[in-house]
């Protein structure tokens, strides 16, 4: 019955009109499918990844994680059941609306719509990027990860660690509270920042490329009042990275790099280094805590913490002519 990826997600907004424009030509989601209402974005061969739906209000929709199959899902509600979740199977009608062949419905503690499904169906025709992208890192680590910001962390965990099997990554106190968890080998594909509030903090997908995230951190600086957090690189799962506003009023981090882990061995600890290795200045940090993340990352530079770069086979050249000073003190001094 584990969960297995985050397979699709929907957001509701009130700038329709305003996402086909954001996911398409700015993220390079393909827009698939488009109404008054509705709008359907893939980013890989599956047939949708992001559902926008026009909405009186901005916020989050849907969460949509997958298992394995019919079986898996029967568990998982059963379970749920046992721990006294309501849950409801999903019509005919909505499998059909997510492009799925089965899935359940349920909310976590602070209403989050969660639902639950195997099946997902893939498209006959390639992937066509709403811009020129190298693509999407999917698969099996599903389509990226979702970060939400939650009044009390106290409220969800139990629930998501205890009840959904989500196991955790990690997590920091400063500046911010948050825990990472995750369900496969991306570092997290969920994770939780307490903000005195309940909510949507950001969601994140991952490129090939990192040339990709800088083309479209071009794009975002002709329009700057975009950029909710600067071009860095995480601590925690690597990722080199920027978040934009989207249209639903939450942050959307483009990313590349992002490091594996293995589940079956994983330890959880707690990152004292802060959020980031460089960059990443948060606009919608407090003023004090905007400085306290800056002086974090000050701290982590002047003690020279340096982690490698996590690539894929055509996704880099070595580079000739290394000097002799690295080639010995690569091997000797602390990098990562």
């Amino acid at each position: 019955m584990n969960l297995q990826t985050l397979g699709y997600i929907g957001v509701r907004t009130r700038n329709i009109d305003d996402w086909a424009s954001y996911a398409g030509r700015f993220l390079g989601m393909q827009l698939v499918d488009k109404s008054q209402s509705t709008l359907s974005f893939r980013m890989d061969d599956r047939k949708q990844r992001l559902v926008v739906n026009a909405a009186e209000d901005d916020g989050p929709g849907f969460y949509g994680w997958e298992v394995a199959d019919a079986r898996a899902l029967d568990a998982l509600s059963g379970h749920l059941e046992k721990n006294k979740v309501q849950v409801a199977r999903g019509s005919r009608a909505l499998a059909d609306e997510r492009h799925v062949k089965d899935l359940i419905v349920f909310h976590d503690p602070v209403g989050n719509r969660v639902e639950v499904f195997h099946g997902a169906e893939t498209a006959t025709d390639a992937f066509k990027p709403g811009r020129s992208i190298s693509g999407f890192r999917t698969g099996p680590l599903g389509m990226g990860h979702a970060v939400l910001n939650v009044e009390r962390i106290d409220d969800v965990i139990p629930f998501y660690r205890d009840i959904l099997g989500f196991k955790l990554s990690d997590y920091i106190l400063k500046p911010f509270k948050a825990y990472f968890f995750h369900i496969n080998p991306r570092h997290h594909s969920l994770a939780f920042i307490e903000a005195g509030k309940n909510g949507i903090h950001h969601l994140m997908v991952e490129t090939f490329m990192l040339d990709d995230v800088g083309q479209a951190y071009d794009l975002a600086l002709r329009k700057p009042e975009m950029i909710g957090t600067t071009l860095g690189r995480h601590v925690n799962d690597e990722v080199t990275s920027f978040y934009s506003w989207s249209p639903s009023k939450f942050l959307f981090e483009y990313g590349w790099g992002g490091r594996s882990v293995d589940p079956a061995t994983w330890t959880s600890h707690e990152r004292t280094e802060g959020p980031s290795l460089w960059g990443h200045d948060r606009s919608w940090l407090t003023l004090e805590g905007r400085e306290q993340a800056r002086d974090i990352r000050m701290r982590i530079a002047e003690e020279g913490v340096r982690v490698p770069l996590n690539v894929m086979d055509g996704n880099y050249t070595r580079a000739r002519d290394v000097c002799a000073w690295w080639n010995e003190n690569v091997t000797t001094r602390k990098i990562g």
